[in-house]
């Protein structure tokens, strides 16, 4: 093997190498995000509520955890993005911008109508100051965060899809 086929077997495995990083990041991230929202939706809030003794205590948990479940989405999102970007000549769907788009867009949304609850919750008395509006609210962000939970998993599915055909393409 000459020097310069030496090269390019080096920087053709560190490239596949550097692929394969880039994929894990996305997925852990991913998991960890989504991962965490389905854990804490489905088995801490109740657990909570009922050891605290009511779901408005569990909900003053809630109010710190979710900044941080927005905060891990926001980096899934962008390395999301920075994926999407590197694949946009090989193969990326309108559907994969799309949803990708809607789950950036309901995080923003969600960011939104959590500044808006932290406005009604009174932390000095655990208490909240328009219970009515409150319940609307949460609402919409159950709703909100439930479609994003969707969404990510399709994407999650032509993301995958996508990787398949071009890790076929290149084989």
């Amino acid at each position: 093997m000459i020097d310069s086929e030496k090269r390019t077997t080096h920087c053709s495995k560190k490239a596949k190498m550097n692929l394969i990083i880039r994929r894990m990041l996305l997925l852990v991230s991913l998991m960890f995000w989504q991962g965490g929202f389905m854990f804490y939706g489905g088995v801490v809030v109740p657990v909570g509520a009922q050891v605290l003794g009511s779901e408005a205590q569990q909900g003053f948990i809630t109010q710190s955890v979710t900044n941080y479940l927005n905060l891990i989405g926001t980096v899934c999102l962008v390395v999301w993005l920075e994926d999407l970007w590197r694949s946009r000549r090989n193969g990326v769907s309108a559907a994969e911008w799309g949803i990708w788009c809607f789950a950036a867009i309901a995080l923003i949304g969600l960011t939104v109508v959590h500044f808006q609850m932290d406005r009604i919750l009174v932390a000095e008395t655990t208490s909240v100051s328009d219970p009515k509006q409150f319940g609307l609210l949460h609402k919409m962000y159950i709703g909100t965060s439930s479609l994003q939970w969707f969404a990510s998993l399709i994407l999650l599915f032509l993301t995958l899809r996508r990787w398949n055909l071009q890790d076929v393409k290149t084989a």
